[in-house]
């Protein structure tokens, strides 16, 4: 056996290295914070998926006889409507825990479609150059130039609001800020070595877009996502409040804290309930975003 053989022998393949996105989310794992709010945000869209189901309660049915029952264990409380009854003797623990769902499912949903479409905007536009450039880009100022709230009344005012239509609202309002992050990042990956080496091997630029550039986008942004996902549940609660939100019988924060308003004297828990587990949601959700952005932070500073 030669020597030149046996200096091979001996050479060990490196393990693959963690992206950056992984390096991002093992270190934010390891604060107390991060910990805390994940397990409070797992805690809380278990409840609103099981509670309802396990206690029996329907957040539509209506029982007069029952109404502003009193949460437990204050006096007139009945069983099984442990956080009260409304106006109407509907559950109130019901109605909060599928107001949180249809809140969560909306900010997740709304946060995916505008990752997806924002990201495919920037990355075609930060790729290209030239005047698709500068078109996709003036669009992308023009549309953040209009609040989230001001579209959703223009939209929602002439529409019936639904689930979908609250959802594509909240897409079209909020890729703009994807798309400038996708565009930056797609613009910096795109002189880089490994690019080039990718075009000269014959791949298409779909692929080196999809599966090199692509995967570079999500660690500038995991941090917002998650903090948007709350933001748009605040969003959602607000449209419900002042009546363009989802339309009733389907209980939502917004419409449930609106209804509550008019018995705050007598019947305080209607209103307040809903929206201290609202409170906790979104903390618990800032708290995961916020430890996502400062250990990123950490990280680039380390690369630096």
């Amino acid at each position: 056996m030669s020597e030149h053989t046996i200096v091979d022998a001996d050479v060990s393949v490196p393990p693959k290295a963690r992206s950056l996105g992984a390096n991002i989310f093992l270190q934010a794992f390891k604060t107390p914070e991060f910990r805390v709010g994940a397990v409070i945000f797992i805690a809380v869209i278990l409840l609103s998926i099981a509670a309802p189901g396990l206690l029996g309660l329907s957040a539509t049915k209506f029982n007069v006889g029952l109404k502003f029952s009193p949460p437990w264990p204050a006096e007139g409380s009945v069983w099984p409507h442990v956080i009260g009854t409304d106006q109407l003797g509907r559950d109130l623990l019901a109605r909060s825990l599928i107001g949180l769902r249809n809140a969560l499912m909306i900010g997740i949903a709304s946060v995916v479609g505008m990752f997806v479409l924002g990201s495919a905007v920037g990355m075609l536009a930060g790729y290209v150059g030239g005047w698709t450039n500068l078109i996709l880009m003036r669009i992308t100022d023009a549309q953040m130039s209009i609040p989230v709230i001001i579209l959703a009344i223009t939209i929602l005012g002439v529409t019936r609001p639904t689930p979908l239509t609250v959802i594509l609202v909240f897409i079209l309002a909020g890729w703009p800020g994807y798309a400038r992050v996708a565009r930056s990042v797609t613009m910096s990956e795109r002189r880089k070595e490994y690019v080039r080496a990718a075009k000269i091997l014959g791949a298409s630029d779909l692929r080196i877009l999809l599966v090199h550039i692509a995967p570079n986008i999500l660690p500038p942004i995991a941090f917002v996502a998650v903090l948007d996902v709350a933001r748009m549940m605040i969003f959602e609660a607000i449209l419900g409040f002042i009546g363009i939100g989802i339309q009733p019988p389907t209980p939502t924060f917004g419409t449930i804290i609106a209804d509550g308003t008019k018995y705050l004297l007598n019947a305080w828990w209607i209103t307040t309930i809903p929206g201290l587990l609202l409170a906790i949601s979104l903390c618990s959700i800032n708290l995961m975003g916020g430890a996502l952005e400062r250990s990123r932070n950490k990280l680039l500073q380390g690369v630096l």
